[in-house]
Parts: structure tokens; sequence; C-alpha cells
């Protein structure tokens, strides 16, 4: 279907965008005015006819709009472009002698009315139309204020005429409250929604150029009750114009995306720096992540104070040091280390390899390209999980470190890495040697002293962790770090309250590295034995922080999802034959192990964990990780034999198996074992009839001879012996019921 338009069409096509594009119902009936030339001439020939002059005109004047009251030529389209067709209308009625106008106005008037009676017909029997939504649509234009969209409401638009200013009486409309003119709205307005500035954010349909004030200064409109707000705003969302349609709520905390992220070289500004602790990580650079001030809209002053703290620590974020990883040899390579590196963060670990192992064996003295081969081991070594490979990329970083001009940052990077992956391999004397090389090259760096430390607990020389902390606390008295790692080991050293205070100290600063459950553990450890019932608070804040599943039970090494109960009776486990069996033959047992400890052959071993605050505790230990205890069954032979039948005592990787003798005036202290994966067993075999008892949680009971006391000893238990005589048990952990078989055959030992 042919439109209205003159036939120069570069006139107009820009004009139809302008302004029709939101009129649509506007250009159907544009076009089915100008449907057809041969029903124009129909048309024509049944009032008289035209001459020949007058037929080329047919094409350039078929729509009205094109000539004035005097019908005469206009010079803008109804758009408000210029045009090539009046002229020559023009020229046209002129040469027809001044007769062509006025025929062809009347003539056009006949046409029009009949073209609009058969099109009314149409519209309104084939419902083509629905007029609410057209009305609605056009209501959104009423820019003078008579509820309807008209002639002065498009000059308006258009810019053709001043927007009309209403007084207080009758509804008042801020100058921010009317639209601009069309050629003057912002040019995102009526872009489709994939092709605006993906930076710019507007919270409503108007951004009300108030938004930057105060609260109390800013547009009254907004906290309207909503039946006195816009009517456009309660108005169904289809029959909005699209244009002032208001946008979904703006999210709290929403910032911006920055349009490079969609950029085809995700890589290209990535710059590598090093954290507090050595780490290497990307920095995050000003520019990207400032964002301006009155940019966007928060909803409350809570997201407002949310926001204000994302910019202070990113502030602080973009203010570390660049590292300087690159010597000279390495910039003069530097687009093909940037190659290789974004094929490693890529994922290409392979492909990154074979680049940096080309790039070493072109270049060998460059740093940069032997360190990114480490890393590319490294990675690979992962994806394989193989240990032989992880092992190359721990010799390629110590030779990256030790060539000659490397940079401190990259020697700094180089080795860190190395010790976190000879530790990772259980190298912990390599890692030890490792950080020491580090702590001599960057001697002020007390991070790097207290991951030293860290090393030589790591191999159990406590005595060298405490000389590296008192180090650093001499230097920083307030390192949160050193002074819970100082704590435990005196708490190792059974220097009970004077480990509270450096423990105590530490967890309150906060410091990264002390929100550990080890911990929250020992300082309520050393609180209860220095009878401190602020123990329990301490306990309760590491439950909060996810380290222990409740005051109560307070194990470290968990599976999740296991029923937890302090006691159990055999019918719950669902080991009744082990129970039956060692209660049937407890007395062959107890023969066996009397024999033993008559003999006082030294198989029975001091208790050394520590868990006495009095008294003499031994053990004789038959199965330890699931494994036997040396030659320990040759002097107890069928005890063994009877428990070999029971895998889930023998296999207990997590558990022991061990007889126990405890004398008169022996306190055990409150504490938990380290796992909720298995169950202890407790059956008694010499035992007085009275002081000897057990706690566990909050209820006490007693042993008996030849009967099995089922607990979880992940939760708190405690034990008293105030008989006349010794105490002997025997204790045989299994693996918790709820396990499968999978996982205790997985599962690390303890």
């Amino acid at each position: 279907m042919e439109t209205c338009r003159p036939r120069d069409s570069s006139s107009t096509a820009s004009g139809k965008e302008l302004y029709m594009e939101e009129e649509e119902e506007e250009v159907m009936y544009e076009e089915e005015l100008c449907d057809d030339e041969e029903e124009v001439a129909s048309a024509v020939q049944d009032i008289g006819g035209l001459n020949e002059a007058e037929k080329p005109l047919v094409g350039a004047e078929v729509c009205p709009y094109l000539r004035d009251s005097d019908g005469k030529p206009t010079a803008d389209s109804k758009n408000g472009l210029k045009s090539d067709g009046g002229a020559a209308a023009a020229a046209g009625a002129a040469a027809a002698g001044g007769v062509g106008p006025k025929t062809t106005m009347f003539t056009w008037f006949v046409v029009l009315a009949l073209l609009g009676v058969w099109s009314s017909v149409a519209v309104v029997y084939f419902d083509v139309v629905d007029y609410d939504s057209v009305i609605g649509k056009l209501m959104a234009y009423d820019r003078d204020g008579d509820g309807d969209f008209d002639m002065e409401d498009a000059k308006v638009l258009l810019g053709l005429k001043d927007p009309v200013t209403f007084e207080v009486g009758g509804r008042p409309a801020e100058e921010h409250d009317r639209a601009p003119p069309a050629d003057t709205q912002d040019p995102d307005r009526d872009r489709p929604a994939d092709t605006q500035d993906p930076g710019r954010v507007r919270p409503d349909d108007t951004q009300d150029p108030g938004r930057d004030r105060p609260a109390d200064t800013q547009d009254p409109d907004r906290d309207r009750p909503a039946d006195t707000q816009d009517p456009d705003r309660d108005r169904p969302a289809d029959t909005q114009d699209p244009a002032v349609r208001p946008q979904p709520p703006l999210v709290e905390d929403f910032v911006p995306d920055d349009p490079r992220e969609d950029s085809g070289h995700p890589y290209e500004d990535e710059v590598e720096t090093i954290d507090t602790t050595g780490v290497l990580v990307d920095e995050v650079m000003a520019e990207e992540t400032m964002v301006e001030s009155g940019k966007y809209v928060t909803s409350s002053k809570v997201s407002q104070e949310t926001e204000s703290r994302s910019d202070q620590k990113v502030k602080e974020k973009t203010k570390k040091s660049k590292p300087k990883l690159l010597n000279k040899l390495d910039k003069t390579i530097k687009v093909e280390i940037d190659a290789a590196e974004k094929l490693r963060k890529k994922g290409k670990v392979e492909e990154a390899l074979k680049s940096f192992e080309a790039l070493v064996q072109r270049f060998p003295q460059s740093p940069r390209a032997r360190y990114g081969k480490a890393q590319a081991e490294d990675d690979v070594a992962e994806k394989q999980r193989s240990n032989d490979l992880l092992q190359r990329a721990i010799n390629s970083y110590r030779e990256a470190s030790e060539l000659p001009s490397a940079t401190p940052d990259l020697i700094r990077v180089t080795l860190k890495r190395r010790a976190e992956r000879q530790q990772f391999l259980g190298r912990n004397r390599g890692a030890l040697l490792t950080l020491e090389r580090l702590v001599e090259v960057f001697p002020e760096d007390l991070g790097l002293k207290n991951d030293l430390g860290v090393a030589h607990l790591l191999i159990g020389d406590n005595k060298g962790a405490k000389r590296v902390y008192e180090e650093v606390l001499a230097v920083a008295p307030g390192d949160g770090f050193a002074l819970v790692h100082y704590g435990f080991i005196l708490k190792s050293e059974n220097q009970i309250a004077e480990s509270i205070p450096y423990l105590k100290g530490g967890l309150e600063s906060g410091a990264p590295g002390t929100d550990d459950g080890r911990f929250y553990f020992h300082l309520g450890d050393a609180l209860q034995r220095v009878g401190d019932d602020s123990a329990y608070h301490w306990y309760e804040l590491g439950h909060q922080r996810g380290h222990f599943a409740s005051v109560w039970q307070r194990s470290l090494y968990n599976v999740d999802g296991l029923q937890a109960q302090p006691w159990w009776t055999p019918q719950e486990t669902g080991y009744t034959d082990l129970v039956k069996a060692l209660e049937r033959g407890w007395k062959a047992i107890r023969e066996e192990v009397l024999a033993v400890l008559d003999l006082k052959t030294g198989l029975f071993m001091p208790e050394e964990e520590n868990l006495r605050e009095r008294g003499e505790w031994g053990q004789y230990t038959l199965w330890q990780q699931g494994r036997k205890a040396g030659d320990a069954c040759r002097s107890v032979p069928k005890t063994c034999s009877l428990l070999e039948r029971f895998p889930e005592a023998t296999n207990c990787k997590r558990g022991q198996i061990k007889f126990s003798v405890m004398q008169p005036g022996t306190h055990v202290w409150p504490h938990t074992g380290p796992t909720n994966c298995r169950l202890r067993m407790h059956l008694g075999l010499v035992v007085p009839e009275k002081g000897c008892r057990i706690r566990c949680t909050n209820q006490t009971r007693e042993w008996e001879e030849g009967k099995v006391l089922i607990f979880d000893d992940s939760f708190e238990h405690e034990v008293w012996q105030e008989a006349a005589s010794y105490r002997l048990i025997l204790i045989v952990d299994v693996w918790h019921p709820a396990l499968s078989a999978h996982q205790r055959q997985t599962l690390s030992p303890i």
C-alpha cells in the first residue's frame, strides 16, 4: 500500500520516525486515505475530470495537509519537514489557469468523505481498533490540559507552540511535570530497550530533575496517595504509551552495569595485584567502580548508607599498589605473555601451558614467562588431579623466583604460591623452607611471618612457632592473627590462664584468619578450666558463626545431616549384634586385659591429650584410625578375634578401640571429641560400686560391669573417678549408622 508521501522519499523518512512512530492508529488512517491512485482518478472522473496538466499532480497532492487555507502549497509536511511537492503543485496549478486548485479541493473533499464513511464502517463492524487503548495512548500526549489529544497538543509536541501553563486553581503543573517537545526529549526515550545506553538507569518514567535534591524539597508527587497521582500511573501497562510507561522500581543497592563488560576483549584491562596476604588477585580499577553521586536514586536511607560503605570499600581496595611483575625483558614480550595469560584465564590451560613453554624456551631469562608456565602447570595438575604435574609446578615456581632479574613482587607471589602447593602435597618441611626464604627477602612483612609461624605448627614445632609470633607481637601487639596463634600455643603447653587474654584478644580483633572454630573451642575450654562460665558465651558465638553444631556439640570435623543426640540405645544404632557379643564375652575380655595389666608390661600408656585436671589415666590401644596398632592384639587374642567380626568398629577410620584404666582421684575436664562421624561404646569390665560416673551434656550415668553404654562423644562430656579402686573399661568406636558405605570409605582418618 502506497503511503501519502511526496515522490522524494528522502525528505519524509525521518519525519515518520520523529512523530508517527508512537501513533500507529494515525499512520493506519493516513495510509487508507491515500490507498490507490486509480481510485482517486475514478472519483475525479465522476465530478468532471481533470485536464492533462493536472494529472501529474495526483501523486504529489493526494494528502490535503500539503495546502494551506488559501489553497496554496505549504512548505512543511504534517511532520514539520520540508516537501518538494508543494512547489510542483503550485506550478501545476498555475498551468491549469487557476481552475485546478478549486476543483482539486472539492474533489478531495468528496473522496475523503466517501473513504471516511467506508473506513468508519469497516473499523466499527470488524472491531479493528481498540478505542479505549487508542484514547489511553493519545491522552498521554495531552499537553494543553483540555482532556483530549488534538491539533494544539500536536503543535506543542512538534515544538510549534509553547506549552500551556495552568494556574493554581486548575491542576497546577510544574515545569518538570510536562513532557518536553519531541525533538528535545531524551534520545533514549523512544529507542528500543536493547539499544539504550546500558549505563543509564531511570527509576521512573519522568526522571524528575529534583531527584538529587534533599527529600523535603523533591517533587511532592513522589509521596502523593495513589488516587491523586498522575492518571497514567494506575492505567494498565498494556494501555500506556511505551515512551512514558513507568519502569520497574529500582532495586536497593543496585549498581549500573558497566557497558565495557560486553566488550570483545574481557581480559584486556585486567591487572594483577597482590592483597595483604600476598595472594594474587585482580585489582578493581577506580574508573570502573566509582558511581557518581546522584546517578541513581535509592529507595531508603539504609540502602544509601550501604552504598556509601560499599563505595568506601571500593576506594580502599583501589588504593592497593599495582604489582610490578614485569622486568625490562618481560615488557618487550608483554603482548605474547598477555595472550598466553588470557588462554589460562579462559580455562584453556593446556593451550596456555604450551604457549608459556614456548616463551620460556625462547626467553629462558624471563621471570614472568616462567611464572606463567608454573601457573599453567598448576592449573593442569588441578584439572587432571596429578601430583606429578603439581610437583613440576612447584619446581617452576622456584625457578621463576631464582632468576636474577625477577622483581620483588613476582618473587613474593611466586614463593607464596609455592609454599601453599607444598603444604597441599603434605611437604610441610619444604613449605617451611620456602617461607623462611620469603621472610629473609621481606623481613618487614608481618603477614609472611604469621604464615611462617603456621608452617612451624604444621610440622609440630611449637617452639619455633612461638618464637615467630613473639617477634610479630613485639612489633605489632594488636596483630589478631599472631594473638590467637600465640594463645593456642600457650594452651597446648598447659598455660591455661595465660592463654585466655591472647585467644580472646585475637578473636575480638576480627582480623583475617582469626574466625576459626579451633580458637573458639580452645578459648571456651580454657575458660571452663579456670571456672569461668563465660565459656558458653564463646561457644554460643562459635555456634552462631557456624563452627559448632550447637553449644553442646562442638566437634570440628563433621558430616552434615547426621542424627545428633548425646545418648543412644543399641537398637537406635543398629549395632545390636556387636553389643550382644561384647556383653556375652565381657568376662573373657576382662581376663585377658587383667593379665596384661598385672604384668605391667608398659602396654598401658598415660593419656596424652591433656584432658585430665588431676589423677592417673592409662590407655592400651588395639585399633587406631581403622588399623591395628602394631602387635597389640598378641596379648589379647580372644578380644581381637571377637572384634574382627564387626567392621563397623575395626574399619572406623575416625575412631579407636582401646582399654582405659582410671585410678581413684582422677577428673577429666569437660571436652568433646573431634568428629560427629562416630559413636562411642563403653563396656564395663571393672567398675567400683560408687564414685565412678560420666556426664554427657546435662545427663549423668554410671557404668555397670558387663553392660555397654553408648554416647556421641562429639557432645560435651566429663568423667569423675572418686571410688576407692581403679575403673577398667573397653572403648569401642563405631561409624555413625547414618553414614553411607561410600562415606565410610572416603572420609579422611582422625
